[in-house]
């Protein structure tokens, strides 16, 4: 298995040196080499701070349900590659990846600006959706939006934004109405737009813009907690004990945890609607089903480590961070916080954000990646919490989640901060890449 994730990877490595450099030149003219295939492909657009990978996750799992073929491109991956490109949810097979991305670099010009490793996966996205006829692909933005490599496609079926808040400063701006001018690129003229709850600096550019380019526009209100309709209550999903929410007159299932879900799933079913009116047939029944399937790994998921009970969730910026302090306060107990952040992410106020007296902190490193060191990161946590019980750093993961369990006390144990942190955990403690091995 580490032959099938290190094919992929050697592959890509040459282009991994031009790191991000947002624009759509070097898109579009890979694309075009490539014969267009964005253009044969039916797409939403998902863009946004967080919510965009649930917002896929519920999109792809309902329409999927409805019958149709579902492509679903989304980033970073926590595992390997082929969980960005999915049809049906099912990860691109390996060999298939290795071929179609092995056709991109060969388009590319060398006479022109090389393309960045994103933008080479988005192009083979584009060419595996297309040729494998897709009725529709939901894509998401990889970063910001309006100089996306997603973000090439001038009639989408619905575009997305799914929040606003403050991350990628140094690519998007330092401010939310920068950041909102940026995430609102990918709306496009007489386009639907669904909007999800923003701040008010950013209500006020995404307005202008849907003025601007006159989209029929939704603006979404999170859903409020309901019953299980009678004429379900006897199906399959009662015994799944699933809370029950309701958005704009529809009563679904809720699937994934976290307050945050409220507004995520009711942005979903804003979006089937309007699929709905463009005439695509999604039934009541499909709609159930699919909401009720939905699976997005590492956002408030409880698992396992060693037969113990683990929460993982990669609350890699300071609204993340503050959905998750919401839901594990639901759990009423003090938390023994497993932690590694990247160097640039905005260390005090996820801290802030995070940890409350008599919570515990074990720091480690971000394998792989630009870590923030965890001695730094402990100096920091005594400043902003200075009455957590203890404070702890270790070389890895396997030492600090070791440390975590091992104490007597209630504390339960969560596993947060990067993304690629919990791909590290999830690459070595879930049976992952023999899925894919086996497609």
């Amino acid at each position: 298995m580490t032959d099938f994730t290190s094919a992929i990877d050697t592959l890509l490595a040459p282009f991994h040196q031009f790191g991000v450099n947002l624009g759509l030149s070097r898109s579009q003219t890979l694309l075009a080499a490539l014969g267009s295939p964005h253009q044969a492909v039916p797409i939403i657009h998902v863009g946004g701070t967080n919510g965009k990978g649930s917002v896929c996750a519920y999109l792809s799992s309902v329409l999927s349900a409805a019958g149709y073929r579902v492509g679903r491109y989304t980033s970073p991956h926590l595992v390997d590659w082929n969980e960005r490109i999915c049809i049906d949810d099912r990860p691109i097979p390996t060999e298939v990846a290795l071929s179609t991305l092995s056709r991109v670099i060969a388009a590319i010009d060398a006479a022109k600006p090389t393309p960045t490793q994103f933008e080479i996966v988005t192009a083979a996205m584009w060419l595996y959706f297309a040729e494998s006829q897709v009725d529709i692909a939901v894509i998401e933005v990889g970063l910001g939006g309006r100089l996306d490599a997603t973000n090439v496609c001038d009639r989408p079926l619905a575009t997305i934004i799914t929040s606003i808040a403050i991350d990628h400063w140094q690519q998007l701006g330092d401010t939310i109405a920068k950041i909102a001018g940026e995430k609102a690129g990918i709306l496009k003229l007489h386009c639907p737009t669904i909007v999800g709850i923003l701040p008010p600096d950013a209500v006020a550019v995404v307005s202008e813009r849907i003025a601007q380019l006159n989209c029929p526009a939704i603006w979404v209100k999170s859903a409020l907690a309901t019953r299980q309709p009678e004429a379900l209550s006897s199906t399959s999903f009662s015994p799944l004990g699933l809370p029950w929410v309701e958005s704009a007159g529809i009563k679904y299932p809720l699937a994934l945890l976290g307050e945050m879900q409220l507004t995520n799933s009711a942005i979903a079913i804003a979006t089937i609607e309007t699929l709905r009116q463009a005439g695509w047939k999604i039934s009541a029944t499909a709609l159930v089903t699919g909401m009720a399937n939905t699976q997005w790994r590492g956002r408030i998921q409880w698992t396992t480590w060693q037969g113990h009970k683990l929460l993982i969730d990669g609350a890699h910026n300071p609204a993340a961070a503050s959905a998750l302090r919401q839901y594990v306060d639901t759990l009423a107990t003090p938390i023994s916080w497993v932690m590694g952040m990247l160097s640039t992410k905005a260390h005090p106020e996820i801290f802030q954000a995070l940890l409350r007296p008599r919570d515990r902190l074990y720091l480690v490193p971000v394998p792989g990646h630009s870590t923030a060191d965890p001695a730094a990161l402990a100096d920091l946590a005594r400043i902003e919490c200075p009455d957590l019980d203890s404070i702890e750093t270790y070389r890895d993961l396997p030492s600090g989640l070791a440390a975590a369990f091992s104490t007597t006390a209630v504390h339960q144990p969560v596993l947060c901060g990067s993304l690629y942190l919990l791909g590290n955990f999830l690459s070595q403690n879930q049976p992952y890449l023999q899925k894919i091995k086996d497609i």
